[in-house]
C-alpha cells in the first residue's frame, strides 16, 4: 500500500538522445507555470518510521516522429500536445526511506536516461523510489507508454498512440490517429470533440474498472462498449443496441454488448470492461 501511494505521488516525461540526468531541482527551461509546477512534484509525506523526498528534473529536447516511455514499477505518465516542434520533459523522481539523509540518497541514485530512444529511470531497488513523468510534446508524435503502478493521461496527440498499466486509471482526452492501450486495475475516460474521428479509430479496455465516453451529440462514430459484469447508461438517444438483456435505448441496465452508430458512423470507437459500468454522455452534458 506505501509502495502504490508513493507511486501515486509524481509526473513527467523525457525521450530520444542518449542523456542521462541526475539529481538537479531544474534542469533545462518550462515556460509553465511555477506553481502548476510544484503541484506537479510537491508531495512528500512521512508514515511512521517512513519518509521521502522528491526531486524534480526538467529539460527541454529535439523531437523526433516517435517517443516511447517506460514508467517503471512505480510512477504515471502524462503527455499533451502543442504546438512545439521539441519536447519538454519533466521527471519528478521520490524516494523513501528510515531518514531523511536515507531517502535523499535515494534520490541522488535515481538517474534517468534516454538509451535506445526510451525514456527510463534506472536506479537500485525500485521499490524505494517512484518516478512520474509529464510530457509537453508536438501535437502530431507516435507514443509507447508502459506503466506498472501509476496511470496514464493522453491530451491532444494525433498519432498512434500504444500504452498500458497494470494498476492505474487512463484517461484520454481529444486525441486521434490510430489508439490502442489498457489497464488491468483501473477506470478508463475518454473525451471525444469535434463531428467525427481522425484517423484509424481507438481500441481501449480494462479488466477492473469502469469505461466513461463523453463526446458530441453531433459526432459520427461506429461506438462498440460492453461489460460482463456491470451496470450500463447512456445519455445519446440515437443508440443501436445489442444486448443480452436491454433492446433499445437504456437507463442504468446490465448491458453485456452495446453497437452505437452515431449519425451515419465512422471510425470504430471501442471501450471494453470485463468487470465495471459503462457510461456514454454527450459532451454537452458532461460539461456543465
Amino acid at each position: 500500500m506505501l509502495l502504490l501511494k508513493a507511486a501515486i505521488a509524481a509526473a513527467l516525461l523525457f525521450l530520444s538522445t542518449t542523456i542521462l540526468f541526475g539529481q538537479a531541482e531544474s534542469a533545462g527551461k518550462y515556460n509553465g507555470d511555477k506553481a502548476k509546477n510544484r503541484e506537479f512534484c510537491s508531495s512528500d509525506w512521512s508514515n511512521g518510521d517512513r519518509v521521502s523526498v522528491r526531486d524534480l528534473r526538467e529539460m527541454t529536447l529535439p523531437a523526433s516522429g516517435s517517443l516511447s516511455v517506460d514508467g517503471g514499477r512505480n510512477g504515471g505518465i502524462r503527455v499533451k500536445g502543442s504546438e512545439r516542434s521539441d519536447i519538454v520533459v519533466r521527471a519528478c523522481v521520490q524516494a523513501w526511506g528510515t531518514t531523511d539523509e536515507a531517502a535523499k540518497a535515494a534520490v541522488a541514485g535515481v538517474k534517468i536516461s534516454t538509451s535506445g530512444g526510451t525514456i527510463r529511470a534506472e536506479g537500485v531497488g525500485e521499490e524505494n523510489y517512484s518516478v512520474s513523468y509529464e510530457l509537453l510534446v508536438p501535437r502530431s508524435i507516435d507514443l509507447n507508454l508502459r506503466a506498472q503502478n501509476g496511470g496514464i493521461g493522453i491530451s491532444g496527440v494525433e498519432g498512434r498512440l500504444e500504452f498500458e498499466t497494470q494498476n492505474g486509471g487512463v484517461h484520454l482526452d481529444n486525441v486521434a490517429g490510430d489508439v490502442k492501450g489498457r489497464t488491468t486495475n483501473g477506470g478508463v475516460h475518454v473525451d471525444l470533440a469535434g463531428n467525427s474521428w481522425k484517423g484509424s479509430g481507438l481500441d481501449v479496455s480494462t479488466t477492473n474498472g469502469g469505461v466513461h465516453l463523453s463526446m458530441p451529440n453531433s459526432y459520427a462514430a461506429n461506438v462498440e462498449t460492453g461489460t460482463t459484469n456491470g451496470g450500463f447508461h447512456s445519455d445519446i438517444p440515437a443508440l443501436s443496441v445489442d444486448t443480452e438483456n436491454v433492446k433499445g435505448p437504456t437507463r442504468h441496465q446490465r448491458a453485456t454488448r452495446l453497437n452505437t452508430v452515431l449519425n451515419g458512423g465512422g471510425a470504430p470507437i471501442r471501450l471494453i470492461t470485463t468487470n465495471g459500468g459503462v457510461h456514454i454522455s454527450s459532451a454537452s452534458r458532461a460539461n456543465l
